[in-house]
C-alpha cells in the first residue's frame, strides 16, 4: 500500500525565457501549482498545468489550488492504495477539474516508480528509450522574427515545428514559411481561433502540405471538425475536445480528427492518457503529447508519457531552456542535435528536484497531513 503522510502545495511564479503567444493572448510568466506528496520518507512531485486564466480550459491555477486543498488532497490523504491508477476512482466523486486531478494522481505513479524501484516510464508500459521531439512556435511580433525563430529552433535539431495561428496570423505565414523551407515537417495551431465560416480559408491550407491543423474550431466541437475534415486532405488534430477516453472514440467515430494531441493534464492523469492512447492505436489514430509551458516536473512525466508506442509523430516536450532561464530539475531536460530526449532509466520521473530553488521561488504554500485512514 501506498500511504500518504503529508502532501504539500506550493504556488511558485516563474517568468519566461521568451514570451509566448497564442490565440489566447501573450503570456510573459507562469503562476504554477506544484504538489508534493510526503510517503514514509519518499518524496513525489506533481505540476497542475492550469493557466493563471480560464482560458485554454475552464480550470485556472486559483481553482485548482481550491479543489485541491477542500477535496483531492484530504481524499488522497485517507486513503490506502496500491497502484497509481487507482486515483481516478477515489476522485471520482469529484465532477471535473482534470488538471487539479491529475498533479495528484501522476505524483502517486511517479511515487509508486520509486517504490518498486522502475522508471515512471516502463511503470506506464512505455516501450521507447528516445522519443522525437517537436517545437511549438508562439505568434511572433514580425515575420521576420518567425522567420529567425523557426532557423534556430531547426538549427537545434527539432523535428516538427509548429506554429500558432489565429486570424490575420496564416495564410501569409505559411506561405512565407514553405517558401523558405519547402520539406521540413510543419503543422499549426488554432486553439479554437476560427468559425464555419472560415471553411473555404482553413481548406486553402492544403496547398501548404501541412502534417497537421490543431483545433481550428470550438472547444468543445466534434461535429463542426467533422464537417471540416470533409473538406480537407490535411488531417485536423483535436487538443482541448478531447478529455477522456469516451471523446476519443467519440471524435474518431464521427471522423473528426485523424490525428490526436494528448495533454496528460487536461484529461485528468496518466490513467486516463493512457486510456485515450490505448483507443487512439485500437483504431489506427496517431497520437502526440502536446505541451503546457511545463517545468521540469511536468515535462519529466510527459517524457514518461511519450515513451508509449503509440506516440508515433514528434510531440512538444522540448528543452527546458526554451523556456525557462533556469528549470527546477537538475538536470535540465535537454534535447539532442537530432531533435531527440532519451528517456530516463532511473527510478521515477528521472529528474531531481532543485528543492532550495522551488523555496526561492515559493510565493504560497499549504500543507496537510494524514489522519484516519480508508482502503480503496
Amino acid at each position: 500500500m501506498l500511504k500518504i503522510d503529508a502532501i504539500h502545495l506550493r504556488e511558485i511564479n516563474m517568468p519566461l525565457a521568451y514570451p509566448f503567444e497564442t490565440s489566447f493572448g501573450l503570456t510573459t510568466g507562469r503562476r504554477i501549482l506544484l504538489v508534493e506528496l510526503e510517503s514514509e520518507g519518499r518524496t513525489a512531485w506533481g505540476e497542475c498545468v492550469a493557466g493563471e486564466h480560464p482560458y485554454f480550459s475552464d480550470e485556472m491555477i486559483d481553482t485548482a489550488w481550491i479543489i485541491t486543498e477542500s477535496e483531492l488532497a484530504p481524499r488522497l490523504l485517507a486513503a490506502e492504495i496500491s497502484h497509481g491508477g487507482d486515483v481516478p476512482d477515489l476522485f471520482k466523486p469529484v465532477r471535473g477539474h482534470r488538471m487539479a486531478k491529475a498533479a495528484l494522481e501522476n505524483a502517486m505513479w511517479d511515487l509508486e516508480a520509486q517504490d518498486e524501484d522502475v522508471p515512471l516510464s516502463e511503470l506506464l508500459g512505455g516501450v521507447r528509450k528516445i522519443i522525437p521531439c517537436g517545437v511549438s512556435i508562439g505568434i511572433q511580433p514580425s515575420l521576420e522574427q518567425l522567420m529567425d525563430k523557426i532557423a534556430t529552433e531547426l538549427s537545434a535539431g527539432y523535428q516538427r515545428i509548429k506554429l500558432k495561428c489565429k486570424p490575420g496570423w496564416d495564410t501569409r505565414i505559411f506561405e512565407a514559411v514553405r517558401e523558405r523551407w519547402p520539406e521540413i515537417l510543419l503543422s499549426c495551431d488554432a486553439n479554437s481561433a476560427y468559425r464555419m465560416r472560415d471553411f473555404d480559408h482553413i481548406a486553402s491550407w492544403d496547398q501548404f502540405k501541412l502534417l497537421m491543423i490543431e483545433q481550428p474550431l470550438w472547444y468543445d466541437d466534434f461535429y463542426f471538425h467533422a464537417m471540416l475534415q470533409k473538406r480537407l486532405e490535411t488531417a485536423i488534430c483535436l487538443d482541448e475536445s478531447i478529455r477522456n477516453r469516451r471523446d476519443a472514440l467519440a471524435a474518431i467515430d464521427m471522423e473528426s480528427c485523424r490525428i490526436i494531441n494528448i495533454k496528460v493534464g487536461r484529461v485528468g492523469g496518466f490513467s486516463e492518457a493512457i486510456a485515450v492512447h490505448n483507443a487512439a492505436a485500437e483504431r489506427g489514430i496517431p497520437v502526440w503529447c502536446g505541451g503546457m509551458l511545463e517545468t521540469g516536473i511536468g515535462r519529466a512525466h510527459n517524457i514518461a508519457l511519450s515513451s508509449l508506442p503509440n506516440f508515433s509523430l514528434p510531440g512538444d516536450v522540448s528543452a527546458s531552456s526554451r523556456y525557462w532561464t533556469q528549470d527546477i530539475v537538475e538536470p535540465a531536460i535537454t534535447v539532442s542535435s537530432k531533435g531527440e530526449i532519451v528517456v530516463p532509466t532511473t527510478a521515477g520521473s528521472g529528474y531531481p528536484i532543485l528543492k532550495d530553488r522551488i523555496e526561492a521561488l515559493t510565493v504560497r504554500r499549504s500543507t496537510l497531513h494524514a489522519r484516519a485512514r480508508v482502503t480503496v
